[in-house]
């Protein structure tokens, strides 16, 4: 947690130099360090997960607490994976600091000693169906948060598009060119309008979301159904609307919307992104709401 506590303020460092932004190609020191506290974060953050299956004697993904850090764990794993095919560090604060909120809330509210497991769980679908929704839930959180980074680069995009037109109009009207006037609305862009030239355009972040969502739904696919294989073991019925399956049910339809209309009705842009961020917050709501709240017979948080 202090590893990534500085990655996050040198993200955040990173962020806040847009605002005197200098030669375009400039070395991103703050973004350097940010990145190297986070490989040593994800380093001891995995050597934590391991320790705690050595004590515990069995895979650490049997309550809310292991859950939670091993698919943070993921969700840091993918976001450094990803840097591999694209310069996408900006994702970082938004990736790091719910990261840093969520070990937080499991050390100090969903703690509990490593110990055995119930009967119920002690099976290998334990090994199988768990893991695959951590890994799930990793890859859903990436993809959120490439969708907010899309909604804010899209934003920049369309006051770009809205200062181009004035730009040209007067150019025209003037004798002159749109380039007289660029610099002077150049400095009036904005803390929102500098982040969006750092990024990729909005549409290639939306398709980046799109495939990481899709590989997640995969996998969310593959919980629901090796969810439903294991209660037929444990409880003799594969279906009993439980709120968590429930809940898992609806996260699978909502992801589901999102990939046809994606795909089918040309739901592309902020109407994806709002879908696909809907869906996360199910995913949210599934795992602390219904497991801390409702009367579950998944209700293994503590």
């Amino acid at each position: 947690m202090a590893a990534y506590a500085v990655a996050m303020i040198a993200f955040g460092v990173d962020l806040s130099a847009l605002r005197d932004r200098g030669p375009e190609g400039r070395p991103r020191r703050a973004a350097a360090i940010a990145m190297t506290t986070t490989v040593l974060g994800v380093v001891l953050h995995a050597v934590g997960v391991v320790t705690r299956g050595i004590a515990a004697g069995r895979v650490p993904w049997a309550n809310m607490y292991e859950f939670t850090i091993v698919f943070t764990l993921v969700a840091v794993g993918t976001f450094l994976l990803i840097q591999r095919w694209r310069d996408l560090r900006y994702l970082g604060a938004l990736v790091i600091t719910p990261t840093l909120l969520a070990l937080g809330l499991a050390v100090s509210v969903l703690y509990i000693a490593a110990d055995g497991v119930r009967p119920a769980l002690d099976h290998y679908w334990l090994v199988i169906h768990v893991s695959v929704a951590t890994m799930a839930i990793g890859v859903f959180a990436v993809a959120a948060a490439l969708s907010v980074v899309q909604l804010v680069k899209e934003r920049g995009e369309r006051a770009s598009a809205q200062q181009r037109e004035p730009a040209v109009a007067l150019a025209g009207g003037s004798g002159g060119t749109e380039v007289d006037v660029a610099p002077a609305q150049e400095t009036d862009r904005g803390f929102w309008g500098r982040l969006g030239d750092s990024l990729p355009s909005s549409a290639e972040l939306e398709r980046f979301a799109y495939r990481l969502n899709a590989v997640a739904f995969l996998l969310w696919t593959f919980t629901l159904i090796a969810g439903a294989i294991w209660a037929e073991h444990a409880w003799g019925r594969p279906w009993g609307w439980d709120p968590k399956e429930v809940g898992t049910f609806v996260v699978w339809v909502v992801y589901a919307a999102y990939l046809h209309a994606r795909a089918t009705r040309g739901w592309d842009g902020r109407k994806a992104a709002y879908l696909g961020l809907s869906g996360f917050a199910l995913v949210l709501v599934n795992y602390f709401g219904v497991n801390l709240l409702a009367d579950t017979i998944h209700g293994y948080a503590f």
